[in-house]
């Protein structure tokens, strides 16, 4: 609160100039009391100023000059000058006035990734991206963080670099870049580059790609994924399923394979062979073997095997059998035992995945975690680029790991003796990536739903230190609205966890339910642009995790052939319990929409109900049939999710199918979908279309080329900005 004998001070002065005057602080005064408090007229010359809205805002930096209470005469209230020192200023400084959030301000976020940690950690090399809206493309560098706290410096500047790794000796940097690659070519390159500055050096260039590069532990040689196989342009013989794959593109004549790149030699050698596909590779800590993630299986893409092969020989040893899912793998310190995350499907494609152990020489792999969570980050986001990096990572006799908890993301650890878990960095955050040696962590976070900055967390009192500030401008010169969350008990009993962004607008204001993907997805302490937007614009935001969502128990998130049900009542439960709370929120001006199976949602709750007086669907399902044989998950996930397949039960899909009953449609709608979407193809939103206009319903589609499933987060930058002023266009029109 600012404390009453400032504004008293202030107010005494309102008939005088305030040239020669200045106010006394009390010195304990931080940039943290300056809040609103009341309205104060003050007359200075012919400038009428309002303390009050000086005095605006959530985030103050003592630093900036824009900050401090800018009233003639008066100090600035900053923590670096002398109590009671005066400003000499001649002249009145209107208060800043936040810009709203445009759908172009995509342009304005450092989007940061691939954190790797020097040997010593002593300092940081991660990836920054950033959307070019003019070249309609992101350009990437890299940037050393040092973690004293002394300030990042930039590494590169082609704008076309990524995924960092620090060499074993700490003083080069591997990555990958397009820099050398034309635009509309295909495949990337890998390159070297000293720590202290000077010319990159190109290593290895391919046109079927490079990623998953790791140096080995003497620093010769370098272990990467790669594609194997010719990638047909024109006439396609397809022989197998799963032949294409969202934002692959058509795969059914590729392998991706593990190499290895000597350095000494400059020669590339092809490590695994056959009909499998790699996903994950790691070296062991004495450079001999290598552990690696393979697909075995076409008609069941979703079970990885362990394996590991002699880097020397070739020779190659299958740890697991065909029944589990496999999503990483890492080393103990000793060689002897491999950690993953991974699941056993329990509860199918709703199923947690954990930590799992296995020795070197075989045997079944054991659960090493007790926890009824997922342990992955799997909450919405529109403003990342890159790898996470979050998987599981071994130092001494510990385990680092994150989990997803309600609406957040956390960072644990596992003592490896007895098995018990601990929380290391909690908290309203969203831990994006992170790396860890002894004594030494350091993080890349979302906070409080603001945009990502990197940190440093140190034992015992050292806590949290922030080590960057890419983002830390947006809050000053934009009006970012600060999520409020919320919780309600649902009519079953259960909790339901949920989050409103208010606009600045003031009296009733409509309001948009907006549904995530997934289901097994989160809405939370992540950052979404596209939120902003809509806030900016006068509309509240109510977003939820309703049955089926992540971040909860693994029975809460398992709605496998009850689509439509439990999760339909906890949504339209989180719109009463908005109306009921938020005197804001405009009854009568109610939109939905959601993407994938928001997508779907929006699809099955504009047949159900008029509640809602505008809808967008985005890469949606509506016909159960079709998803099965067309999306690139089809016949797995659509038969665990529904219940069957569809000429088995015929009755189920269509039933599950919102296209069946496409007559009960009264609320005006809005499909968006991408041409070479393959997880949910667009044939999905074309034959929903078709429907509504053939019965007179009042509809209209947006097709977007080039763009996949993941247009929302990934697309071209202008292709995202069109994206979003169709909703706004449509949103105007119908809740005006």
């Amino acid at each position: 609160m600012v404390r009453e004998e400032i504004l008293r001070a202030v107010a005494e002065t309102k008939a005088r100039d305030l040239r020669s005057e200045f106010l006394v602080v009390p010195e304990d005064l931080g940039p943290e009391d300056l809040r609103v408090v009341f309205q104060i007229a003050v007359q200075i010359g012919r400038a009428d100023v309002q303390v009050g809205e000086l005095a605006e805002g959530r985030r103050h930096d003592p630093e900036s000059p824009s900050e401090a209470i800018s009233v003639v005469g008066v100090p600035g209230v900053r923590p670096d000058r002398r109590v009671g020192e005066k400003i000499n200023r001649m002249t009145a400084t209107r208060p800043r006035m936040n810009q709203s959030v445009e759908p172009e301000d995509l342009t304005a976020y450092a989007f940061l990734s691939e954190p790797s940690l020097s040997p010593d950690a002593s300092f940081v090399v991660i990836a920054v991206h950033r959307a070019i809206l003019d070249k309609d493309e992101y350009e990437g560098n890299l940037w050393v963080v040092p973690r004293d706290g002394t300030g990042p410096r930039e590494l590169t500047t082609a704008g076309k670099d990524s995924a960092p790794k620090i060499a074993p000796d700490g003083k080069r940097i591997l990555f990958t870049s397009k820099r050398d690659i034309g635009k509309d070519d295909k495949g990337n390159s890998l390159y070297l580059i000293p720590l202290d500055g000077g010319e990159a050096r190109l290593l290895l260039r391919r046109k079927e790609g490079i990623e998953g590069h790791t140096w080995s532990p003497d620093g010769r040689r370098i272990l990467f994924l790669s594609n194997v196989g010719e990638d047909e342009e024109d006439v396609r013989t397809i022989r197998r399923i799963n032949f294409w794959f969202n934002d692959k593109g058509f795969v059914y004549n590729l392998r991706k394979h593990v190499f290895v790149l000597d350095l000494e030699t400059n020669t590339v050698r092809q490590i695994t062979k056959g009909e499998v596909d790699v996903a994950k590779a790691a070296w062991s800590h004495d450079g001999r073997r290598i552990a690696y993630v393979a697909q075995t299986e076409d008609l069941r893409p979703y079970i990885q095997d362990l394996f590991l092969v002699d880097a020397a020989s070739g020779k190659t040893t299958q740890l697991t059998k065909h029944d589990m899912e496999i999503a990483s793998v890492t080393w103990s310190p000793d060689d002897r035992r491999l950690v993953f995350l991974g699941n056993d499907f329990p509860r199918g494609f709703a199923s947690h995945v954990h930590l799992w152990s296995i020795k070197g020489a075989g045997g079944k792999p054991e659960r090493l975690d007790s926890l009824d969570r997922n342990l992955s980050n799997s909450l919405n986001c529109d403003i990342r680029m890159g790898g996470m990096n979050s998987e599981p990572k071994w130092v001494g006799d510990r385990i680092y790991f994150v989990v997803a908890e309600g609406g957040a993301v956390h960072l644990y650890v596992l003592r490896v003796k007895d098995r018990k878990a601990e929380l290391l960095v909690g908290g309203n955050r969203s831990v994006e990536a992170f790396q860890a040696t002894e004594g030494a962590v350091v993080f890349t976070a979302m906070e409080n739903g603001y945009p990502p900055e990197f940190y440093s967390w140190k034992g015992g009192k050292g806590g949290i230190r922030s080590l960057t500030t890419f983002n830390k401008d947006l809050d000053r010169n934009r009006d970012i609205r600060k999520p409020e969350r919320f919780t309600f008990r649902a009519s079953d009993g259960a909790t339901i966890e949920g989050w409103i962004l208010r606009p600045a607008k003031k009296g009733k204001v409509p309001t948009i339910l907006y549904i995530h993907g997934g289901p097994k997805t989160a809405f939370g302490y992540s950052y979404l642009h596209e939120f902003q937007v809509f806030a900016a614009k006068g509309y509240a935001v109510l977003y939820t995790n309703p049955r089926g969502s992540d971040g909860y128990a693994e029975e809460f998130a398992d709605i496998r052939g009850h689509y439509g049900e439990r999760d339909y009542q906890d949504l339209l439960e989180a719109v009463d319990f908005a109306i009921a709370h938020y005197p804001f929120v405009d009854s009568k001006r109610l939109a939905v929409a959601g993407g994938s199976y928001g997508g779907f949602m929006t699809n099955w709750i504009v047949t159900q109900t008029d509640r809602f007086k505008a809808a967008v669907t985005d890469r949606s399902i509506s016909n159960w049939w079709t998803f099965w044989g067309t999306s690139d998950i089809g016949p797995y996930f659509g038969r665990d999710q529904i219940g069957a397949d569809p000429w088995d039960d015929e009755e189920t899909t269509l039933a599950k199918s919102p296209l069946r009953r496409v007559k009960n449609v009264k609320t005006p709608l809005l499909l968006i979908h991408s041409l070479e979407d393959y997880r949910c193809w667009h044939g999905e939103a074309i034959q929903f279309f078709t429907a509504l206009k053939y019965y007179g319903k009042e509809a209209e589609m947006v097709l977007i080329p080039k763009e996949n499933h993941d247009l929302s987060r990934a697309g071209k930058p202008k292709h995202r900005v069109a994206r979003l002023k169709a909703y706004l266009r449509w949103f105007d029109t119908h809740l005006a």
